[in-house]
């Protein structure tokens, strides 16, 4: 349109017709100039003035090279122009060219010949057009989409790419490469099929996707996909519908968002809720079965103890039965207060009566009470004398501790001695007690005071692998702590700190 326009206007101006001379000064969006034949400027008009800013008195006469930016002078390019136009009748481009003020425009120029009746050269016609805002707004266009492929072919987060009507891959982005693992030379042309499990391709599961995309816009789709090694991955599918202007649709935006790592930490959550019900569970039945035990249990040692107290006439050989007896029932209840320790602290309901006491005083009382366990255990017991420590404590659970720790080494270390010390260091009182047994496996070490651990088979040692654990609980509910460590001279060394 543009250069129909001006090849009009450059008739009416060979026909030098008055009115048509007055219709070109008033087009004002066109530079319209007449030059001679050796590119010197004879007409201007309102246009000219106002795109490249000289007046009429300044320009006319002068080459038509000022219009043109240095390095184009130097070369020549205005020259080559005219020759051009002379010899093929016109020239047209679109480049740089410069105003009065030195400031640069985009230009589109068209020269065209002026020849007289016998075809002689008489000069040249030379439209001119200011493009720059319609260049800037291309130049602005062009960087946002360059800006926006950069930014899709540089995430790595999400594979986002093209896919065709034919459900066949026309673009790539790292993020694809990163998440699927093909490079865009091997996966270019292919089908979405490669990217889901052969089961779902059985299915129509791709296609079904699309047309519900074509169908209403979008879809979002979360399941399993597969990796060019053939590993599956969790995967967030968002599938958007193109359309061009008229409706038609042209193809599909995917993008894909691998969440395997969130699915495993899900279900790594839901396993740890589950485990801790079912301990929750646990833990309530054992304070439960505890309770409802140890009622029943107590009556039957106070009737046992009554039999044993009329010892005498008893028959032959009972009475060594009702010692084993005895003996069994001590052991269980011993069980079920270890149980019922185990509920409370698992419920936060371990509760300390803490009073003044004095600790080595406690320790000589303890070993007293377990010289039988100890006898039977072939462990004989030594208590090395010590300063006095009195400290506040909880007398029953620091009793506790100390009979867990001895009946610990009467277990493992039967047959050998076990040494107890009681000595202070700052503001804690520190309780050793070193058995001469086997020691314990280095590997075992750190999981000696966890719940139902053990360092030796079960076979070979009853229990339930509970009576360090509970120990250790005590302890830090005093705010001390207790450690174990195989003594360079043989045998287990417990090690408790008390603050005083």
């Amino acid at each position: 349109m543009f250069e129909q326009n001006a090849q009009a206007v450059l008739e009416l101006v060979d026909a030098r017709d008055d009115q048509a001379q007055r219709l070109i000064d008033s087009l004002y969006d066109y530079a319209i100039i007449m030059l001679d034949v050796s590119g010197r400027v004879r007409s201007w008009n309102s246009g000219a003035e106002r795109i490249k800013g000289y007046r009429r008195e300044e320009i006319l006469g002068r080459h038509f090279s000022v219009f043109y930016p240095p390095e184009d002078v130097v070369v020549g390019r205005s020259e080559r122009e005219l020759r051009t136009a002379e010899k093929e009748g016109r020239f047209e481009e679109e480049g740089w060219r410069v105003r009065k003020s030195g400031e640069r425009f985009w230009a589109n120029v068209i020269l065209t010949t002026m020849r007289d009746a016998k075809g002689q050269l008489i000069g040249f016609a030379k439209v001119t057009r200011d493009l720059t805002e319609r260049r800037k707004a291309e130049e602005q266009l062009r960087q946002s989409e360059e800006r926006f492929r950069l930014l899709v072919t540089s995430v790595k987060d999400y594979a986002i790419f093209m896919v065709g009507p034919d459900g066949r891959v026309e673009s790539w982005n790292a993020g694809a490469q990163r998440i699927k693992g093909y490079e865009a030379g091997e996966i270019i042309g292919q089908s979405i099929t490669r990217f889901y499990p052969d089961e779902l391709v059985a299915q129509g599961r791709p296609w079904a996707l699309l047309h519900e995309a074509a169908e209403s816009g979008h879809v979002e789709d979360v399941g399993w996909r597969v990796r060019k090694d053939g590993t599956p991955f969790w995967a967030d599918v968002v599938i958007t519908a193109l359309r061009d202007e008229s409706g038609q649709l042209r193809g599909f935006a995917k993008v894909t968002r691998d969440l395997t790592d969130r699915k495993r930490a899900e279900e790594e959550r839901l396993r740890l809720a589950q485990a801790q019900e079912s301990i929750r569970l646990r833990d309530e039945f054992l304070a439960i079965a505890s309770h409802e035990l140890k009622t029943p249990l107590t009556a039957l040692q106070l009737q046992l103890q009554s039999l044993q107290i009329r010892g005498e006439s008893l028959a032959p050989g009972v009475s060594a039965k009702l010692d084993r007896a005895i003996h069994s029932t001590e052991r269980l209840a011993g069980l079920i207060e270890t149980l019922l320790d185990v509920s409370r602290l698992s419920t936060g309901q371990l509760t300390l009566r803490q009073e003044r006491m004095e600790l080595l005083a406690t320790v000589k009382d303890v070993t007293e009470r377990l010289q039988e366990a100890a006898a039977q255990a072939d462990c004989p017991v030594v208590v090395r004398e010590g300063p006095l420590l009195e400290g506040t404590w909880d007398r029953l659970r620091i009793e506790q501790v100390v009979s867990n720790l001895l009946s610990n080494a009467f277990k493992y270390a039967a047959g050998s001695p076990v040494r107890l010390s009681v000595s202070r260091e700052g503001t804690e009182a520190i309780l050793v007690i070193h058995d001469k047994g086997p020691g314990i496996p280095e590997k075992d070490l750190h999981r000696l005071f966890k719940r139902f651990e053990r360092a030796a088979p079960m076979k070979h040692y009853g229990g339930l692998g509970l009576g360090l654990y509970v120990t250790r609980e005590i302890v830090q509910a005093h705010g001390g702590s207790i450690s174990v460590e195989n003594a360079a001279e043989g045998g287990a060394r417990f090690t408790v700190r008390l603050p005083l």
